[in-house]
């Protein structure tokens, strides 16, 4: 059995895609996940289970269209996936010494799967325009260091999707740990 982190993409965001946890946790465990726990009210579950983690992103996506007539993208991860990753540190020391008063300046951007190296270099030729925030791809995942509010910077998922070309979504550095928990 292996553990799985699975995102979803704009649940319960703005009042759309609707999406109570437990019908959530009801649904993955009716795919045949065990050990089911979501974390808020955004879309992170974290189950085990067996096979690709990409065939358990695209199963959990498919049944959302099934069962709740939601087109939601589904992000996935395994466990030792989630734990390599929090245990980088593209940006150095300096990501824990500055940031808004309400949390970390770091944030996980997480892409369907890793982008072609012509998209990564056509966001590393834009860099100079997202300053100060900053970025790194390390393979399928994009670190965003944003020293003001996230919700400020251009570096955000259309942006991403359009240039990298892989479906995506965001957490910030507090819910990542906090997956990281449950998943251990």
């Amino acid at each position: 059995m292996d553990t799985y982190i699975l995102l979803l993409r704009g649940i319960n965001v703005g009042g759309r895609n609707r999406l109570p946890m437990a019908d959530l946790r009801a649904l993955v465990t009716g795919l045949g996940h065990g050990d089911v726990r979501t974390h808020l009210q955004s879309g992170n579950v974290v189950c085990t289970g067996s096979g690709a983690a990409t065939a358990v992103a695209e199963g959990l996506s498919s049944a959302l269209r099934d069962e709740f007539k939601m087109s939601v993208p589904v992000v996935a991860r395994t466990g030792a996936e989630w734990m390599a990753l929090t245990a980088a540190d593209p940006f150095g020391a300096d990501v824990s010494t500055s940031g808004p008063p309400d949390g970390s300046p770091l944030h996980v951007t997480f892409l369907a799967s890793p982008p072609g190296r012509e998209q990564v270099d056509a966001l590393r030729a834009r860099a100079p325009e997202f300053l100060p925030d900053r970025f790194a791809v390390v393979g399928p995942d994009v670190f965003l260091h944003v020293p003001g509010r996230y919700s400020e910077t251009k570096l955000q998922n259309a942006l991403l999707e359009r240039v990298l070309g892989q479906v995506a979504t965001t957490r910030n550095w507090r819910t990542v740990c906090a997956l990281a928990e449950l998943a251990r």
